[in-house]
């Protein structure tokens, strides 16, 4: 059931306190309504937090901004003024540890004694399952800033979405639609830095739609447009906005040197709301300031962006708007969950799912994407519908049943127990092979690693990274790519008399030596431990990049990695069949190469088990596919295995680091090379050669293969055990046990406190058993264990409620 709660704080600030706070209640279609008081007082703080978040978001954003397009044409609001230095110094952590400070606040605001009569009031009359859209009423710029998504109301109600209005405002107007397409014009602005085309895309392909694309016209092309007189049920706008400080005035940049506000096409814009304008979409930074001006014109529906928002955030939000609310969700419920799912890009934008803001004219209900498209009349008047007032309940309150005689409670045959637990073993295992629970089961899988205890680094490996103060050296100058022929001809030199096992070049060196530096030359060529890469190329995706002409086939080794959604490297990728079109045809990962090189030289060779699995000395490496552990859906070509990180205590020092500077310098103690395997790669930011781990940090590619190398090294050498996975047969007996013990726990303990109690205790007890199972290199289920205890356990107590149920009816039907 669809309701209606509007929150109308009349014309107070934050500053003052509300002295009257009115709420509405009602649910639509039906014309009774409620209506409580109460009061709110002053928060000021909560403006200066808000105030400390708006300038941390800038922060952050300016700090990325080589990196990341924003659709606004200043980052920074003019009254905003930011030391440089505050630019390198801000932290996710900070800003995130203010998001969590600002909730708390705006809870505890609205959690006072005057207004928890209001509370109390809507959630005895609402229910969780209600579709609830909650309009807040108010002229003051401050708290339309304010992000009230994260008010706890909406945690606890789902289905529950916020919008802003005036306190004024006037009755919609009642069109009926001809057409039986929505139409859209779409205005796609200024560009600059910003791909406006992914929202084209995205409008061209919606079903059932007619856009009209404006891109970057002038003024009177879009005046002509607006005055159409087929009218338009979609206004949308990409490009670049901005507010102004004061929150009432907002500039759209319809191209590269002009400029409107809404005042400017006010005409327009009235005559397109008289044929049946529904909703505006400016899918463009810092927009409240527009939905101002147009809450000003009565237009139904708006959405805007609270701060400047990241093009690739303005496009997500988009596609996953016009996914829900094409597919029939409601306009609200469509909204929140396309914000919602912005949290997914949070690692990369902080902050984005804050940003959405719908902006409501409360005399309208929101259309449904059927009715913008003719297929029911559109733009109901509140509190119309088929039903004429027909009352919200009485009898339900008023008559109630006298209750049953009680009942002994009729006993659960244990064998049902089994029953359910195999049927729900059986659903879990089914979902999970078709790779629905592979996310979860990752991110478990990460949790868990990060809980390890550190290790030793590795004195094997040393690793000799490329930093940014390296790439001002002398000898890098004339340097191509990142490391020149003179900086690596005196780095091998050095390196070279200091006697190390094997040397691997993690940097692609596909053009030959220069002819001045010959003396270079020849030792790639002659050398029987230099190993240097080489990409791999895909059809269709990448072209591969070919080794340094000097090196021969049997030193070069792959840089290519097997790396799961999200960037993250949990697999091991040894070796692979690459195309016989491919410029590198190399079979082994350089980190395969130089592990195999340290071995031979202590008299370990490489085989292969009659079954096709690697060996060495005595362990054999046993070979990961898709529908192995928590990996159901992966691109499983060539020889993978699971990646066993060493984290001492950061996985980043899985090895001894030394710079190209302290090498060339003489800085670096020959016995920290002397019989040992030598990394050279970069480890400066500014490459962009970075991959996620499961520890949640960037590790540089030459560090990767440092992790890669020692996992071989430590498993052949050391004994270390290598990550390894139950057989198919043995996770379904691992998750049906788990069934077993959450059905037996129901089946014993009838009170429901204390059967919760003890599930708690038999998930913490699995939580606690795969954690020490991952220890010893065993990857167990722990999501889908976890999911068994806790389904098979709600199905057992649905079970027996429902035949308690049936025993009450049965006994009714006897005693009538």
């Amino acid at each position: 059931m669809s309701k209606l709660v509007i929150l109308n704080l009349g014309r107070s600030t934050l500053q003052s306190g509300f002295p009257l706070v009115t709420v509405v209640l009602q649910e639509e279609g039906n014309s009774h309504w409620r209506q409580f008081q109460g009061s709110l007082p002053a928060a000021p703080n909560i403006i200066d937090l808000y105030r400390r978040w708006q300038l941390l978001y800038d922060l952050i954003y300016e700090a990325r901004s080589i990196n990341i397009s924003l659709r606004h044409s200043q980052l920074i609001d003019e009254d905003i003024k930011i030391d440089e230095a505050d630019v390198t110094h801000v932290s996710d952590a900070e800003f995130y540890g203010v998001c969590e400070e600002l909730q708390n606040q705006i809870d505890n605001w609205l959690d006072t004694e005057a207004f928890r009569n209001i509370d109390r009031q809507l959630r005895m009359r609402l229910s969780p399952d209600d579709e609830i859209r909650v309009i807040i009423q108010t002229e003051d710029t401050q708290l339309r800033k304010l992000p009230w998504h994260i008010w706890r109301f909406f945690r606890d109600y789902p289905q529950a979405e916020v919008g802003l209005s005036p306190i004024e405002f006037e009755p919609g107007i009642k069109i009926t639609k001809s057409g039986k397409t929505v139409r859209i014009l779409a205005i796609l602005g200024d560009s600059t830095g910003i791909d406006t085309d992914a929202d084209r895309k995205l409008l061209e392909n919606l079903p059932g739609a007619e856009p009209v694309f404006l891109v970057e016209r002038n003024r009177l092309e879009l005046d002509e447009q607006l005055w159409d007189k087929q009218g338009w049920d979609i206004l949308f706008f990409a490009g670049h906005s901005s507010s102004k400080a004061d929150g009432e005035t907002g500039h759209i940049y319809i191209n590269t040197t002009e400029s409107l506000t809404i005042t400017q096409l006010r005409n327009a814009l009235k005559k397109a709301i008289e044929r049946g304008l529904q909703l505006a979409i400016f899918n463009s930074c810092d927009g409240l300031g527009l939905a101002q001006q147009l809450d000003d014109l009565q237009i139904p529906q708006i959405i805007v962006m609270r701060e400047p928002v990241p093009d690739r955030v303005a496009q997500e939000f988009l596609k996953r708007f016009l996914r829900g609310f094409a597919d029939g969700k409601s306009f609200y419920l469509a909204v929140r969950e396309a914000r919602e799912q912005l949290q997914g890009l949070e690692s990369e934008f902080p902050g984005a799912s804050w940003l959405p803001v719908i902006c409501q004219n409360p005399a309208l209900v929101p259309p449904t994407w059927k009715e913008l498209q003719g297929k029911t009349e559109s733009d109901r008047p509140l509190g119309h519908c088929a039903e004429r007032d027909r009352p919200l309940g009485g009898s339900l309150w008023e008559h109630r049943q006298p209750s049953p005689p009680p009942l002994r409670q009729p006993k659960l045959n244990f064998k049902t127990v089994l029953i359910i637990s195999f049927i729900v073993t059986s659903l879990l295992m089914g979902v999970r092979w078709f790779g629905k629970l592979q996310a979860w089961e990752s991110q478990a899988f990460d949790h868990l690693m990060r809980l390890r205890p550190p290790e030793k680094q590795d004195e094997r490996i040393l690793v000799v990274g490329i930093t940014e103060e390296d790439f001002q050296l002398p000898e890098q100058r004339q340097r191509k790519g990142s490391l020149s022929d003179l900086a690596l001809m005196q780095l091998l030199d050095k390196l070279e008399s200091y006697q190390p096992i094997a040397i691997g070049l993690d940097i692609y060196r596909d053009f030959p030596v220069d002819a001045k530096y010959a003396d270079l030359a020849t030792p790639l060529r002659q050398s029987d431990h230099f190993f240097a890469i080489c990409e791999v190329s895909e059809a269709n995706q990448k072209p591969g990049i070919a080794p340094p002409p000097e090196i021969p086939r049997e030193r070069q080794g792959f840089s290519d990695f097997a790396v799961d959604p999200g960037r993250i490297l949990r697999r091991h990728l040894i070796a692979m069949q690459p195309s016989s079109t491919s410029p590198c045809t190399t079979p082994y990962a350089l980190s395969a190469q130089l592990a195999f090189h340290y071995l031979q030289s202590l008299g370990i060779s490489v085989k292969y088990t009659q079954q096709g699995e690697l060996q060495l000395g005595k362990v054999v490496f046993r070979q990961l596919q898709s529908h192995t552990g928590g990996y159901q859906k992966i691109d499983d070509k060539g020889y993978q295995i699971l990646l066993n990180y060493r984290s001492s205590p950061s996985p980043l020092q899985v090895a001894e680091q030394v710079s190209l500077k302290d090498v060339l310098t003489g800085k670096v103690n020959p016995d920290t090379v002397k019989n040992r395997i030598i990394l050279i790669g970069v480890t400066a930011d500014s490459a962009g050669d970075n991959f996620f781990t499961p520890y949640g940090n960037e590790m540089p590619g030459v560090i990767v293969h440092a992790q890669m190398v020692s996992q071989i090294l430590s498993a052949v050498l050391d004994g270390q055990p290598l990550l390894w996975v139950l057989p198919f047969w043995g996770e379904v007996f691992w998750v049906w046990s788990w069934s077993c013990v959450g059905g037996t726990i129901a089946w014993r303990f009838r009170s429901i406190p204390t059967c919760g109690l003890a599930s708690g205790v038999a998930l913490m007890g699995l939580y606690g058993l795969c954690y020490c199972l991952l220890i010893q290199g065993c990857w167990v289920p722990l999501v889908p264990s976890a999911f068994a205890v806790i389904v098979t356990g709600g199905s057992v107590v649905a079970f027996r409620l429902q035949r308690i149920q049936s025993s009450v009816f049965e006994s009714n039907l006897s005693h009538d």
